[in-house]
Formats: C-alpha cells, sequence, structure tokens
C-alpha cells in the first residue's frame, strides 16, 4: 500500500501540501504497526514533535479511538499551521528510529517563515 500523492491533490500549486489525518494514522501503521501517540513540545525555544511509546491500541492507553483522533487532528493542524507537514512527513517515512517504552522519538522542528511559531515560543 502506497501513500497519498500530495501532488495529486486538486488544488496543489507546489508548496508545502497539509498533512492528512488519514495519512499520518496510515504511516504509523504502516511503519510500526500501532497508532502511537503523537506530542509537539517546546524546549529551550525549539518546536519538537514527539512519537510517544504509547498508542491507541493498548489496553492502558487513556484515549478512546475518537479521543485519540481529535488529539491527532489538533496536532496535525498546528503542525500545519507552522509550515512543517513535508518535515513532519519526510521524517515519519524515513526515520530509522522505532518507539521504545520510556523513549520517545523526536523530530526538531524547523518552523517555515511566516508560519505560526511565534505562538509557541516566548
Amino acid at each position: 500500500m502506497s501513500l497519498p500523492d500530495p501532488a495529486a491533490e486538486p488544488g496543489f500549486s507546489g508548496r508545502c501540501a497539509p498533512l492528512q489525518l488519514d495519512e499520518v494514522l496510515q504511516v504509523l501503521r504502516q511503519r510500526w504497526h500501532a497508532s502511537y501517540d503523537l506530542q509537539l513540545v517546546q524546549r529551550r525555544g525549539r518546536l519538537y514533535l514527539q512519537v510517544m511509546w504509547a498508542y491507541l491500541e493498548q489496553q492502558s492507553f487513556p484515549l478512546d479511538a475518537e479521543g485519540y483522533e481529535a488529539k491527532l487532528q489538533e496536532l496535525i493542524e498546528l503542525l500545519n499551521g507552522l509550515g512543517v507537514a513535508d518535515q513532519v512527513r519526510q521524517w515519519l517515512a524515513t526515520t530509522r528510529d522505532k518507539p521504545r517504552l520510556g523513549r520517545a522519538m523526536s523530530l526538531t522542528l524547523e518552523p517555515a517563515e511566516g508560519g505560526r511559531s511565534s505562538e509557541f515560543l516566548l
């Protein structure tokens, strides 16, 4: 199963295509066979996207499917607002790392000029 081509989307003008919920879920499930929790973290003036070790299919996961998808959709909207969709897409597709218990995977985000990074970085 291949990932959707953002350039094939109607209205695509060569700029960074926004991430979609289905796209992110598909990548997580294809790569690691689980719907891992994602978090946006700010430390020392930098933003990081973290893939946590907890996942939806885990019995102890604190959210149900609807809550997980709502949280993920909100995060995706933030990432799109920051203009980092291509960075996230590329990293999720190519990282050799794997989520492990007690250790989050982390991507340092480089927000695009004119993005919403000032809302996060004080």
